[in-house]
């Protein structure tokens, strides 16, 4: 899916910045995975892990307690 959007004028925002707080929002709402979410930044999924703290994000948020104690318990 292809979406044009109209932002005002004066944001200080280039367009890699608006991709990843997209991808990190879909990611952390449970929307995408962390690689889908990498697709939409237009990254590779470790970048996009590696970025996600720079714009407020955590690999962490998108995972229920139980998503963590299934893979420290499979680690």
């Amino acid at each position: 899916m292809t979406v044009t959007l109209e932002l005002p004028e004066g944001l200080d925002l280039n367009e890699h910045a608006i991709k990843m707080m997209l991808a990190i929002r879909l990611y952390e709402s449970g929307k995408c995975s962390l690689g889908q979410s990498a697709v939409v930044a237009g990254i590779s999924k470790r970048s996009f892990i590696e970025t996600m703290g720079m714009f407020g994000g955590s690999v962490f948020s998108g995972l229920t307690p139980e998503d963590l104690h299934h893979d420290l318990k499979h680690a």
